[in-house]
């Protein structure tokens, strides 16, 4: 019977499709009231931003009934020849405007510190949350995806706070004062105005389901021309390798063209919203124009008050035509809010216990018992499996591809969690310490090692980041690499590219030897991390291997026969099942599975 996971090793696993974009409700205030939970920090600058916007909206209104009431104070028959009206109005109008000015400027420079400090965070949480993802997230997550949403999805997300919401706080302000202004003046025309409401909020409602879904289709199309770059720039030397330049060439076209069908399918929507505000606009001026032309005629109305009423008017309808144009850029915004937001929601399949401890300091005492494991639910990849590595072993993994080896690996650093059964370390079940504590005592070589844009030096300081040069130049001569590495263009200074272009492959890999001898690791996993290294270097590696396995224990990954003939257990592995162990001579002296692998290698030359 597989022994009772304790309290600490209760998993939630959440499944999830994250290519299914679901066809939700239009964007909602509370995506907005979200979004602006991000300016709390910056609550100051926030405040003086909305007081400085409203006012704005305010100053304008003023400049209009200054400017009307310069026009009726210059035309009045009983100012005829004054000329210190006309100087009063353009110094009322002036000291308007200049104030106007001065309210745009710092309410332009506030908006910009703070969408860029909400930016700032908003991406600082995305990577942090990307970190504490599993394994699995990464393996369901393509790279354009994610990048997408941490570069061009954050971008409108700061357009959103820096222009379209302050901008249409302003217009906002600015009708809503007019209107104030033109219910002051007369409230005949201003009720005829006011009928237009009920139209206008028929387009929004009209056009705000369309809109907001042509937005979240243009938004994951251009995901998916993101990943689609990503993956080529990835796999290049396939593409060149298997002459696939104009079959991927046609596939990426073919992915641009949607993006721009879908693109133009959301201009065409935002083509007819704007122009029919703008149509309605037009028509109620036009209205407006022969009621209070026909009620001036009978003195219902004065020449003052329409004029007022007329200036007041093009600032109202001139909001709504405003508000429809940042209505399409506010989807855009929010569309990218949403995503973003979407990324952040997702919570890691499992992650620490509340009560996980961290992990002493280890002998590396390793214990499978009874381990169950599936990537996905229903199709096992390790059944039943039970052995023991007892501190400073080499336990060799040898099986077919597909056989469990990598898996082993994944749950003994914790890169993923046993589905049953117990995996413990010195007798700590894994699922009750940290993450981070077993990884600090635990060493990494992979067959495809990763370098990070920067120096040798630098890379293999990944290990231990406090080393200094002399500890990493005495990690180095230990594994008998140090002169391979200082025969280097710049020696260990030398600057690698991305993943490590710039240097072959055995250097690579020789970096990541000397990275992890540094860490000085009491739990080491050699995954195929010699496949790339030439006979000559091999046999170099061997000795310095000799001495990085001795007193820890390691696990190692190979196909090479070299590398796993002085292990004190080799574990041959079959779809996921334990089939045999023992010592490299045991098992040829037994004649089963692990012999015929022997014989096989030996044939083909590859246990040399």
């Amino acid at each position: 019977m597989s022994p009772n996971p304790s309290p600490a090793s209760a998993i939630t696993v959440v499944s999830r499709d994250p290519e299914r974009e679901e066809d939700r409700r239009p964007l909602t205030l509370a995506l907005l009231r979200r979004l602006f939970s991000f300016t709390r920090p910056y609550r100051g600058k926030r405040n003086w931003l909305f007081v400085l916007t409203m006012l704005r909206g305010a100053q304008l209104v003023a400049m209009a009934w200054a400017l009307a009431t310069a026009i009726h104070a210059v035309c009045d028959p009983a100012n005829a020849g004054d000329g210190r009206v006309v100087w009063m109005a353009a110094l009322g109008y002036g000291g308007v405007a200049l104030l106007t000015c001065f309210t745009f400027h710092f309410r332009q420079r506030l908006a910009l510190e703070l969408g860029e400090s909400v930016v700032h965070d908003l991406r600082g949480l995305l990577f942090g949350h990307l970190l504490r993802q599993p394994m699995s997230f990464f393996h369901r997550w393509k790279l354009g995806r994610v990048l997408s949403r941490v570069t061009s999805d954050v971008d409108l997300v700061r357009q959103g706070v820096q222009e379209t919401v302050f901008v249409a706080i302003v217009q906002l302000g600015q009708g809503l004062w007019a209107a104030a202004v033109m219910l002051w003046y007369d409230q005949v025309l201003f009720a005829v105005v006011f009928a237009l409401v009920p139209i206008v909020h028929w387009l929004n409602m009209r056009f705000r389901a369309s809109l907001s879904r042509s937005w979240r289709v243009v938004q994951e199309s251009f995901s998916r021309v993101t990943a689609t770059v990503a993956e080529s720039v990835n796999g290049i030397r396939v593409t060149q390798g298997f002459a696939r330049q104009e079959i991927n060439g046609g596939l990426f076209r073919a992915l641009v063209e949607d993006h721009g069908r879908f693109n133009m399918d959301q201009a065409r929507t935002s083509a007819l919203y704007v122009p029919l505000l703008e149509f309605k606009t037009q028509l109620w001026i036009a209205i407006l124009m022969v009621l209070g032309g026909w009620r001036a005629l009978n003195h219902d109305v004065s020449v003052d008050t329409l004029l007022h009423f007329f200036f007041q008017a093009n600032l109202l309808f001139g909001s709504m035509l405003a508000l429809g144009n940042i209505y399409t850029q506010a989807l855009s915004a929010m569309a990218g809010a949403e995503r973003v937001f979407k990324l952040i929601d997702t919570e890691p399949e499992w992650q620490d216990a509340p009560d996980a401890r961290p992990l002493p300091p280890i002998s590396g005492r390793v214990v499978f018992d009874r381990v169950c494991f599936s990537y996905e639910p229903g199709r096992p990849v390790l059944q039943d499996l039970s052995f023991v590595a007892e501190a400073g072993q080499t336990i060799a993994l040898v099986g077919h591809t597909g056989s469990g080896k990598s898996s082993i690996i994944n749950l003994i650093a914790k890169f993923y969690q046993p589905d049953s059964g117990t995996l413990t370390i010195d007798g700590h079940d894994i699922r009750a310490v940290t993450g981070d504590s077993l990884h600090r005592q635990m060493g990494i070589v992979l067959q495809v090692n990763f370098l990070f844009t920067g120096s040798v030096l630098e890379n293999i300081r990944v290990g231990k980041p406090d080393a200094t040069d002399a500890q990493i130049i005495a990690a180095a001569r230990a594994l008998d690499c140090l002169d391979l590495l200082e025969a280097l263009p710049d020696g260990l200074n030398t600057v690698v590219g991305e993943k490590g272009a710039g240097i072959s492959l055995g250097q690579r890999q020789l970096v990541c030897f000397t990275r992890a001898m540094l860490a000085d690791p009491r739990i080491l996993i050699l995954d195929e991390a010699t496949s790339s290294v030439d006979g000559l270097t091999e046999a170099r590696l061997q000795r310095a291997l000799a001495v990085l396995l001795k007193g820890r224990t390691s696990f190692v990954v190979a196909h090479r026969l070299s590398t796993i003939r002085h292990a004190d257990q080799v574990l041959v592995l079959d779809h996921g099942r334990l089939i045999e162990r023992g010592t490299h001579v045991d098992l040829l002296t037994q004649g089963g599975i692990y012999a015929g692998l022997y014989r096989q290698f030996i044939t083909t030359g590859a246990g040399q």
